[in-house]
């Protein structure tokens, strides 16, 4: 009878085991994965949709895609080109980013340019987001925030919610009035080795009697760690901006975040 019940006891005790869920590894820390991509020579790929709707209706679509070289603290150039047109025509078909200088091509910023000029140089430097993506992943401290922020992390996705006050005030920044309020909702996907592999916002902003805009943007990221080489155009084609022609058509400076595009 003892032999019995010791039988049992072993057998209940290896179903037991057998049926424990196995111990989960903890995530790998995205800022720590993210700080260790930044070496000169190297980058990350992305491609881009960001739509805009009106009242609930559609009002434009773009999609982007370009390539980001690092240094050692983080994003030093960008070569990003965009199809589509939502909210505004402010967006350059194309953006080089090199050498604190940022080139645009396309559109508004192509026309009745000198002869034989095909960019137009502005002095501002702007490689560390895209122009419709309103958090900017590549900032150890957005993304810390994003991180401990989120009321949920599954499947590989932290998804939360993060106000435009909180971001100004992650980069030492207070911002007041109706922007300030903006809620961004996200949904942060991290890799196995805690890269960011995509990221989607959404956010609203309330005109009153004008209605509802919404934006949405997912972003995707692939290659990391690829070698990425990202040189300015020939000087033979380009123009400053400050050199154009009065009463030039181009704007004065180019849009830095999605909230911009609708400021014109």
């Amino acid at each position: 009878m003892k032999r019995i019940l010791a039988g049992l006891a072993m057998a209940c005790a290896a179903t037991l085991v057998a049926g424990a869920p196995a111990a989960q590894a903890a995530p790998v820390e995205p800022v720590k994965a993210l700080q260790k991509q930044y070496v000169p020579g190297h980058g990350v790929r992305f491609t881009e949709v960001s739509r805009t709707t009106v009242n609930g209706k559609t009002a434009g679509t773009e999609r982007t895609s370009g390539r980001l070289a690092f240094g050692a603290k983080g994003i030093v150039a960008s070569d990003v080109s965009t199809k589509g047109r939502r909210g505004s025509s402010l967006t350059p078909g194309r953006m080089i980013v090199v050498g604190g200088h940022s080139y645009a091509q396309g559109g508004i910023y192509s026309e009745n340019l000198p002869e034989g000029k095909k960019w137009v140089r502005y002095p501002d430097a702007m490689a560390g987001t895209t122009l419709n993506q309103p958090l900017d992943i590549f900032e150890p401290k957005v993304l810390k925030a994003l991180v401990s922020k989120a009321k949920s992390f599954k499947g590989g996705t932290y998804k939360g919610e993060i106000t435009y006050k909180e971001i100004a005030k992650l980069y030492g920044s207070k911002l007041k009035g109706s922007i300030s309020k903006i809620r961004i909702g996200y949904a942060l996907g991290v890799n196995s080795k805690g890269l960011v592999s995509r990221l989607q916002t959404t956010w609203t902003l309330d005109f009153g009697l004008l209605g509802k805009t919404t934006g949405s943007t997912e972003t995707r990221y692939t290659g990391w760690g690829s070698r990425v080489t990202i040189k300015a155009p020939s000087k033979s084609v380009w123009i400053d901006a400050k050199d154009l022609e009065e009463g030039s058509d181009v704007p004065e400076e180019i849009p830095q975040s999605a909230f911009d595009v609708y400021a014109y």
